[in-house]
């Protein structure tokens, strides 16, 4: 999808390239992000605040991976038994024709280049014999998992909790990340404002923030009138490095944010092709970040989902799960690219693939229509919340037909 005009008056983007903008201006960020260090073990989700280098070979020296016998595969049978070592074991050495008793974790002694498994190994009167054996076997290799000087975090790069294992083994604690986001999530709408409607949005946005590993606070609401919601959007970009609204981003007579965001700062973009969640918008306000995503609760999810992700976790998440679509989908015919709240079963034909049924068809448990995807609904449902992921369309879909889905549990 190419920059386009939508009907509806948005110059929208397709979501690719409105990814890469927020991608970009994730990286601006970060080189203003301070840096502080963290814990091992607190390291999940955070970002790597200068890139590191592997100060030394790992493993500093090769390994037993089994309980057995250290030994020289060229060598020749019976091999004489002279000793033992364990992982605490300095690595030593053996002499032609010998052999040693080694358990799993210990240092390989000088002169021995494998290890036979203790239960291929016969011992007889400390003469060892047993199968031939090839270099390397059972064997953990010096410098064979990371070399001295290797790049393996690059700067920006984020952490997942797996990366504490090597980054142990490394060494490296503390380690240098940036400071998590501070993010003030913001509802917009009069109706909210005044206790009539409920804020449907902002407690899910403050969730998958957190999922994002960042830090957010909700801050109320604010009625539609530009001049207090402009003035709310400044106030809260004073003391935060994200301001993350909901509401308002239509081209409606009271759907004030983006206008608001447009004398605030520079709107990086304000419209993607994806259904629910199109009016979602980006503004750069010189020292902070702003987001608005439509008020409607999955309108609003969708788009922080598949638009606004990466900018906090700098990971672009495609579709990875195929699924088999239950029924037919007709959508808009409007070259957007649906995002389709299924809930997910598994069947035992088409090879075990989960089967997809999309929410707002009459069978699902939002029935609302037989034919075309009612999106405008979709968005504003709470029973849609329910959906195990999102089924990612442009074109019409057939009951049987595989489809890209994008897990959310």
């Amino acid at each position: 999808m190419v920059d386009s005009t939508d009907p509806s008056g948005f110059d929208l983007l397709s979501r690719t390239e409105a990814v890469d903008r927020l991608l970009a201006l994730r990286a601006e960020c970060l080189t203003e992000r301070p840096a502080t260090t963290a814990p091992v073990d607190r390291i999940a989700g955070r970002t790597v605040a200068e890139s590191i280098d592997a100060s030394r070979d790992l493993p500093a020296r090769s390994q037993a991976t089994m309980d057995g016998y250290a030994l020289d595969a060229a060598a020749d049978y019976p091999l004489t038994v002279v000793g033992e070592r364990f992982p605490e074991s300095d690595s030593g050495g053996v002499e032609k024709g010998e052999a040693v008793r080694i358990a799993t974790g210990a240092p390989l002694p000088e002169g021995t280049d494998a290890v036979l498994h203790r239960e291929r190994a016969a011992v007889e009167d400390g003469r060892l014999t047993g199968p031939s054996i090839e270099p390397g076997t059972n064997v953990y290799e010096h410098g064979s998992n990371v070399a001295g000087g290797e790049r393996i975090f690059e700067k920006g790069e984020r952490l997942a909790a797996p990366d504490a294992i090597l980054l142990r083994d490394l060494g490296i604690e503390p380690v240098p990340v940036h400071e998590p986001l501070s993010v003030g999530v913001l509802a917009t709408g009069t109706e909210i404002h005044e206790g009539r409607s409920p804020d449907r949005d902002s407690p899910t946005l403050a969730a998958l923030v957190r999922e994002w590993s960042h830090e957010a606070t909700l801050k109320g609401s604010v009625p539609d009138e530009l001049g207090r919601v402009r003035e709310r959007i400044a106030d809260l970009a004073a003391v935060h490095d994200v301001v993350l609204t909901s509401g308002g981003t239509s081209l409606g007579r009271k759907d004030h944010a983006v206008a608001a965001l447009r004398e605030l700062g520079e709107v990086v973009f304000h419209g993607v092709g994806i259904r629910p969640g199109k009016p979602v918008a980006a503004a750069d306000l010189d020292g902070a970040v702003a987001f608005a995503v439509p008020g409607k609760p999955i309108a609003a999810h969708t788009a922080a989902r598949a638009v606004l992700e990466p900018f906090f976790t700098g990971q672009r998440r495609e579709p990875t799960l195929e699924a088999t679509l239950t029924r037919d989908l007709a959508l808009g015919g409007d070259d957007l690219e649906y995002w389709v709240p299924v809930s997910l079963s598994r069947a035992e034909r088409d090879g075990g693939l989960p089967e997809a049924m999309p929410y707002g068809h009459a069978d699902s448990p939002l029935a609302l229509a037989s034919e075309r995807f009612p999106a405008g609904r979709v968005a504003s449902s709470t029973r849609a919340a329910r959906a195990d992921g999102a089924a990612v369309l442009t074109d019409d879909a057939e009951a049987g037909d595989r489809v890209a889905v994008r897990p959310y549990r």
